[in-house]
């Protein structure tokens, strides 16, 4: 009991003792004789204060580092996505375009033949049964496509069409080996039968009907044409000669040609609905060099 009396006597006097010093310091201001011990603590505790801030800024700005750097990855994710769109966009425009362009000229190709087409693309590659080189379009009996109709691109003959569903239809091309149609040199009357040697279209072979033809590299070769045009209708490009073959003795001549129509990259593609009211002969074989 006495102890703690005595506690409360000092901590009353140390109390009251503060409270004078306190009062003297605040009346006396600049010239109070605490001011070296009320520097000595603001040295101390200044001291103390950078110490611990020295030990806090590291931390600190490590936290605002990491969040920063979450939110920066964050936004080049963002950054990422719209550039991946937007080549995404471009990349589509341009395909449009190309694509624009190419039925253009399949329009303009089909006017210079007097011929009615339906357009379509080209939305696969496939086999097709008895046949090797066959690609399906988007077009079929829905809008007007048969069996045995003449199938070309802007560029000369494509092949024919072997099946049509309501939506689609199937179109064995020109290169399949199973492939022949009527053929006929630019310019003239010499007639012959064009056969696919695969090879994705890179070739076909031409047989000259008649062995004493005049038959050289760089002559151009369009359809003849079947019976009432079906299925090839006459006057389509077909390609230019590059090698004939030495045949003495043979009652046919040979040769390869290359194809105007890229039948290994097709896209925009024309069915020949309606064949042409006469034959267009070399109507629509393209413009030489030097030519009007």
């Amino acid at each position: 009991m006495r102890d703690t009396r005595r506690a409360r006597l000092i901590l009353g006097l140390l109390l009251t003792a503060a409270l004078v010093v306190l009062t003297i310091d605040h009346r006396t201001g600049v010239s109070s004789p605490l001011g070296p011990a009320r520097g000595a603590g603001a040295s101390l505790f200044g001291t103390a204060e950078q110490v611990v801030t020295g030990i806090t800024r590291p931390v600190g700005e490590f936290v605002s580092a990491v969040a920063n750097s979450t939110s920066a990855q964050r936004r080049i994710e963002e950054l990422e996505g719209q550039n991946a769109r937007l080549r995404a966009d471009l990349a589509a425009s341009a395909l449009d375009r190309a694509r624009s362009a190419e039925l253009r000229r399949l329009i303009g190709t089909s006017q210079r033949g007097g011929f009615t087409v339906v357009t379509a693309s080209v939305i696969a590659r496939r086999g097709h049964p008895g046949f090797e080189d066959a690609v399906e379009i988007d077009a079929g009996t829905d809008d007007g496509v048969r069996p045995e109709m003449t199938v070309v691109n802007a560029d000369g003959l494509v092949g024919r069409v072997v099946q049509a569903t309501a939506r689609t239809s199937t179109v064995v091309l020109l290169s399949d080996p199973a492939s022949s149609a009527g053929a006929r040199l630019e310019g003239g009357n010499e007639i012959g039968v064009i056969n696919g040697v695969g090879e994705y279209g890179r070739l076909v072979r031409f047989r000259l009907l008649d062995s004493t033809a005049q038959l050289t590299p760089g002559t151009r070769i369009v359809s003849f044409g079947s019976q009432r045009g079906v299925p090839y209708v006459p006057g389509v490009p077909i390609g230019v000669i590059e090698q004939v073959e030495a045949t003495p003795g043979e009652l046919t001549r040979i040769a390869y040609a290359r194809p105007f129509a890229n039948l290994s990259g097709l896209d925009v593609v024309g069915v020949v609905v309606a064949a042409p009211k006469r034959d267009p002969r070399d109507a629509v074989l393209p413009i030489r060099d030097g030519q009007r």
